[in-house]
């Protein structure tokens, strides 16, 4: 009997890097090489295939594939009927959360959206701009670009943009001015609603889901230990953070108890010679992989 196999499509592009680096954190093994869009995948239930994030939730509306990982902004501009079983949310080492703005040359006389009224603007978003502009009853040619828009707007081709950005930096280097936000969008893992209907298929994605957001929720999370006097447990739990509440073990010494919480990379070192000076002693910090709430 053949084994049965989720396919999911993975972002080629921006996010693949990312993408790969939280399948990694969350146990799964991926490589690829440069010129090949079939990555294999260390768990022969799951064929992965790498293409453009702009189409993955077109083709798993579609059932070519199962499931996928791409952005909410191309979800809505394909307008495709999918099931969002997760937003994979901001993180340092991972997702980010991202702009489409409207931007302009810093020496246009447009000042603000309403200013956009009867304008050329082009984007590879087009259907959400189109949208965006009749919700503030402004008529404008939409175009779509295979990309460098900064490009079009600068050498005056079009009078604005619709473009991707996270902090406005690469706006800035190429001397132009954001006078409007169209949308915020997210990473999310969608399913094929039949799929989804599927007993194998549905715990095979929700289990795949639960990995890769405790991989999520462990990033910039360590794990603290430590030995304490009984005597000094109050103290210590009062600057303790903790999801609920520390772990305290007995030892075999009676009088000693260990001390056993998660925290943030951004508190240890803060947190640690505090902990030295009210007692805790053997005090070792260690790493998270996986964090299931």
């Amino acid at each position: 009997m053949r084994e049965k196999v989720l396919k999911i499509g993975l972002p080629k592009g921006s996010l693949q890097e990312a993408t790969f680096r939280l399948f990694k954190d969350a146990g799964f093994n991926i490589s690829c090489s440069s010129r090949s869009y079939i990555p294999y995948i260390d768990d022969p239930q799951i064929q992965p295939y790498l293409m453009r994030a702009q189409e993955i939730s077109k083709y798993v509306e579609e059932e070519a594939l199962d499931c996928g990982i791409t952005g909410k902004d191309w979800i809505e501009e394909n307008e495709s009927e999918v099931r969002i079983l997760t937003y994979l949310p901001y993180s340092k080492k991972s997702f980010g959360q991202v702009r489409w703005v409207i931007a302009v040359r810093e020496d246009s006389s447009i000042n603000s959206i309403k200013d956009l009224e009867g304008k050329r603007i082009a984007t590879e978003l087009v259907n959400v701009t189109k949208k965006f502009l009749r919700q503030h009853k402004i008529k404008a040619e939409v175009e779509f670009s295979w990309g460098a828009t900064e490009v079009k707007v600068k050498a005056g081709l079009v009078d604005a943009i619709v473009e991707l950005t996270e902090t406005g930096a690469s706006l800035r280097a190429h001397n132009l001015r954001e006078i409007g936000e169209v949308c915020k969008s997210i990473t999310c893992f969608i399913a094929n609603k039949n799929s989804y209907k599927d007993k194998w298929k549905k715990k095979k994605m929700n289990s795949l889901v639960l990995l890769l957001q405790s991989a999520l929720n462990a990033q910039g999370m360590v794990g603290l230990k430590m030995n304490v006097l009984k005597k000094n447990i109050d103290k210590i739990l009062k600057i303790l953070p903790s999801l609920k509440k520390p772990t305290i073990s007995h030892l075999t010494d009676k009088n000693w108890v260990a001390i056993e919480v998660v925290v943030s990379e951004e508190e240890v070192k803060k947190l640690i010679p505090l902990l030295k000076e009210r007692g805790a002693q053997g005090i070792f910090e260690f790493p998270l992989n996986k964090l299931v709430y």
